[in-house]
């Protein structure tokens, strides 16, 4: 019987199942050696490959059967050999249709596979091989920035190669491996930020991976370095510079002692170089910590050769030194430092710059600003030069216009003035490759002269806008920049007062570019000049610009306000009115260019024809537009509205005051229509406006009248009448607790008057009755009103008897009455009732007489006026002489005994009475002795 024929059934099974997985990996590695691949095919062919070692690993370990293992060996570099097809496919192929995470993955199969077989007796090394297809494939995974895979393999690498024993490990690639494991688990570690476990690998590779080696020494080194560099990369904090030299620190002590397992010169050099690298990296971490004593030394050891050889002359260590040195405040060290710069030939350009921009930031302006220049020209000669190393240092020495010293700024601008100004700087900037640090160097340039031209600081501003033009090429796509360049150098001109210079800039830039911005500017130097009819003509030619918008006249007219050119901001806005009527959109309301013009207007004399002209237009516009839409809505269009009204009324008045009677008239007739607009129902203070208006206006109309000596024409009565009637129906509508008493006075005595130029005598009357019967009315009211209506041609006796009459009442029934103007109302009386009743109404004349001697009867002396007191006495003896003449005696007695009556309460008159007296009495006794006959004998007269 066949040893086969007596095995157990469960040996066989096994051997079957590990027969058919193994077929399985086969053919599946078969698929991936074909090198036609989706990216698709090739990630489900991976995951295949996963199931079956998965299947596959449940039934390890394979230790009894050498040749199961064998073949799982021989599949795994035959999946790995694939693999390194597709990789080099995909380097040559760059469109290839899988990616690298694919073929990483059925690398990390190949590698499980690898594990799986484990010891394999024929094979030399077996666990270091399978580590060593960990540690290849958590590189990839590392490169692909997948950590948590990477770590996985180092992890399993470290896992098989920590079984070995090291002590007997010989091969120098092996030992090389395990060192090259623990170092890349390390940066994996690092990578994810557990920065404990990667300091303690690189630590524990130290202690026993190192096998005196100096390849090994150099590797571990240089991996603490890129460690230090990366905590210095991303955090400067006094913490993370602590670890970063902690970490420089075991790098230079791993190239100390690796000096002394080299072999070779050569060797040993490459550890000299990397150990003055650190040292140079621990020289810049003291310079951040501001150890500057401690950088010195590093530089000093560098350069005497401490390490052996000649010294360290790398050009990194004078920008070390210098800033050391820089902070120290030893700046003519730092000096010395940058300009032994120059020396070096070859010098990096990123280095030079570097240092010169660290120089001229700490060591201030004054000095800084020239050695930094003077040093970037010395380099000129030695180095190679960039554009761009120009516009760096341009840019340092500008710094960022935040100088509160103003010398240092005006110092700053000065040496980059020269800088940019210099023949072999602007060689740099020549050539075509070399236009992109052109523009950056002009905008330098440009950036600084704007810093000053915003501190006013025209002069210096100037300088640099004409150097920033020599970075500007003379072409067409340039010709824009330099037009502006032109516009701004006019307006620093302008600044400096320099106008015949602003003007030759802004005639280049028109020429250049003929546009909106350079007719301002000569409309600018236009008013600076002082040259108004130039300025106005030059508003013409902007608006003849292709670019013009309405907003420039706006801008014109603040222009020429500053400059106190009122007529030229008259000219702005009243070009500016004219858009209104089209449908162009405007910067501003036309309510707020009218009401802007007339304030200007307002500031000079004589204005009022043009005032006028402009109030008009606004009322027409509004009638036109609507008040809600020309003035505005709600309290905006209200206080708009009532400015024009407020402007009016006051320039109404102004214009009264002055007698120009015609622009009152006008004005107040305007200010009536802006105030008839204001009125809600619910303010009265418009409606009394609007009365106002109405009735001065015909006060205005009576006065120029007079004052031109003509009359009033029919259709100016006619207007008069037609205001005084709409003045009436808001005087109606007015309570009595607003009614001004001076308002009702001034239309009762306008109306009397033009009533009595149409001959309506009844309407007089009814007005002043109207006006008596008002709490308005006050004695002196009425006595003008019965003075006025004797006077000239059109007299109203009966009005003037009335007034006249009430005026006296009032004045009689005052506490204190005024005497004077009762004296004057009597008299007024008495001729009227004289003149217009005629001398046969005795009885109307002597009542007036009557009543004065009753008004004078009991006051003290002086209190009615002497002189009208001694005419009244006069006067009325007079009347009698005529019927002493007719030889009416009761008549003439009548008179006689009122005049003696009217003498006798008259200080003064003493000799008058007794001659009266005497008088009175030879004529009693002579008309007895006659018996009523009447004889030719006449009184003496007496003379008032």
């Amino acid at each position: 019987m066949r040893i086969a024929e007596i095995s157990s059934p469960d040996i066989r099974h096994q051997s079957d199942h590990h027969e058919r997985l193994l077929s399985q990996l086969e053919s599946l590695i078969i698929q991936a050696e074909n090198q036609n691949h989706s990216p698709e095919t090739l990630s489900t062919l991976s995951s295949d490959l996963r199931q079956t070692l998965s299947r596959l690993s449940q039934l390890a370990p394979f230790s009894n059967n050498n040749s199961l293992k064998l073949r799982i060996w021989k599949l795994s570099y035959r999946l790995w050999n694939s693999c390194v097809d597709l990789s080099n496919s995909a380097s040559v192929s760059r469109s290839s249709g899988f990616s690298k995470e694919s073929v990483a993955g059925l690398r990390h199969v190949a590698s499980d596979l690898l594990s799986l077989a484990a010891d394999v007796s024929g094979v030399p090394s077996p666990a270091v091989k399978s580590a060593s297809f960990y540690h290849k494939t958590g590189l990839i995974w590392h490169d692909l920035k997948k950590f948590d895979l990477a770590s996985t393999c180092f992890e399993r690498a470290t896992e098989i190669v920590s079984k070995l024993d090291i002590t007997r490990i010989s091969d120098s690639g092996e030992k090389k491996l395990l060192l090259d494991i623990n170092i890349a688990r390390s940066r994996a570690a690092w990578e994810v930020l557990d920065r404990n476990l990667a300091i303690t690998l690189l630590n524990r590779a130290k202690k026993s991976l190192l096998f005196g080696s100096f390849e090994h020494h150099k590797s571990l080194a240089s991996q603490y370095l890129v460690f230090a560099k990366s905590v210095l990369s991303k955090n400067n904090e006094a913490s993370s510079l602590n670890e970063a030299l902690k970490l420089m620190n075991e790098a230079l002590d791993l190239c100390e002692k690796g000096q002394a397992e080299a072999r070779t010169r050569e060797e040993t050099l490459e550890l000299k170089e990397l150990q003055s690298k650190t040292l140079r990296f621990i020289s810049a971490v003291h310079l951040q910590k501001g150890e500057y004593e401690s950088v010195i030394k590093c530089v000093r050891v560098l350069r005497e050769g401490g390490f052996g050889g000649g010294g360290d002359h790398h050009a990194s260590l004078p920008v070390l030194a210098m800033k050391a040195w820089l902070g120290l405040g030893r700046y003519g060290e730092a000096e010395r430092e940058l300009r032994g710069m120059v020396a070096i030939k070859g010098i990096p350009e990123g280095i030079w710059v570097s240092a010169v921009e660290a120089y001229f930031q700490a060591a201030g302006t004054a000095a800084g600003a020239e050695t930094a220049t003077d040093v970037f020209l010395g380099l000129l000669g030695r180095c190679h030069v960039s554009a761009k190393a120009a516009v760096r240092v341009a840019h340092r020495v500008v710094g960022d216009g935040e100088d509160v010293n103003e010398g240092a700024a005006k110092l700053r601008t000065k040496v980059v003035a020269e800088l940019a100004s210099d023949e072999r700087v602007q060689a740099l900037f020549a050539s075509d490759a070399a236009a992109k640090e052109r523009t950056a160097m002009h905008a330098v340039l440009w950036n600084c002269a704007s810093n000053h031209f915003r501190l006013k600081d025209y002069e210096t501003s100037a300088e640099i806008f004409e150097k920033s033009m020599l970075y500007l090429p003379c072409d067409m796509e340039n010709r824009v920049l330099r037009a502006k360049s032109f516009r701004v150098l006019c307006l620093c001109y302008l600044g400096l007062s320099q106008l015949d210079r602003a003007q030759e800039y802004i005639i280049e830039a028109e020429k250049l570019e003929p546009n909106i911005a350079s007719a301002f500017l000569k409309f600018k130097i236009y008013l600076q000049k002082n040259d108004q009819n130039g300025a106005i003509e030059q508003i013409l030619a902007m608006k003849m610009c292709l670019d013009f918008t309405p907003d420039f006249l706006s801008l014109s007219a603040h222009e020429a306000v500053a400059c106190r050119a009122l007529p030229v901001a008259v000219a702005s806005l009243s070009n500016l009115l004219n858009f209104y009527t089209s449908k162009t959109a405007m910067p501003t309301t036309e309510v707020v260019v009218l009401r802007t013009l007339v304030t200007i207007l307002t500031q000079e004399p004589d204005n009022e024809s043009e005032v006028l002209k402009y109030c008009k237009r606004t009322h027409a516009r509004a009638s036109e537009l609507g008040p809600d839409c020309f003035f505005g809505k709600e309290e905006v269009g209200r206080r708009e509205l009532n400015w024009f009204a407020a402007t009016s009324w006051n320039f109404g008045t102004k214009c009264g005051k002055e007698m120009k009677y015609e622009l009152c008239i006008e004005f107040l007739r305007l200010a009536s229509e802006f105030y008839g607009v204001l009125i809600d129902g619910k303010v009265e203070e418009n409606s009394i406006m609007v009365c106002k208006s109405l009735i001065l206006t015909v006060s205005a109309m009576i006065a120029s009248e007079n004052q031109k000596q003509t009359s009033l024409v029919d259709t100016e009565l006619k207007q008069a009448v037609e205001l005084l009637d709409r003045a009436a129906k808001i005087l109606t509508s007015l309570s009595s607790g607003t009614m001004e008493p001076d308002l009702l006075f001034m239309y009762t005595f306008n109306a009397c008057d033009i009533h009595g130029r149409i001959n309506n005598s009844e309407a007089q009357l009814h007005l002043v009755k109207r006006f008596a019967s008002s709490k308005a009315c006050n004695p002196k009211h009425l006595l003008q009103l019965g003075l006025t209506a004797l006077q000239g041609p059109r007299s109203s006796p009966q009005v003037a008897t009335f007034a006249l009459n009430e005026c006296l009442s009032a004045l009689l029934s005052s506490p204190l009455p005024d005497y004077e103007n009762v004296a004057l109302t009597v008299r007024k009386l008495v001729a009227v009732s004289s003149v217009h009743k005629g001398d046969t109404d005795d009885d109307a004349v002597h009542s007036m007489y009557k009543q004065a001697y009753r008004i004078m009867v009991g006051l003290k002396e002086g209190e009615y006026p002497s002189e009208e007191g001694k005419w009244l006495a006069m006067t009325a003896w007079n009347r009698g002489a005529v019927p002493v003449r007719l030889g009416q005696v009761d008549l003439a007695k009548k008179w006689m005994n009122v005049g003696l009556e009217l003498a006798k309460q008259v200080a003064g008159m003493e000799t008058y009475r007794e001659c009266m007296e005497d008088f009175i009495t030879s004529f009693e006794k002579k008309c007895h002795e006659f018996k009523h006959k009447i004889t030719g004998q006449s009184k003496p007269q007496l003379v008032a």
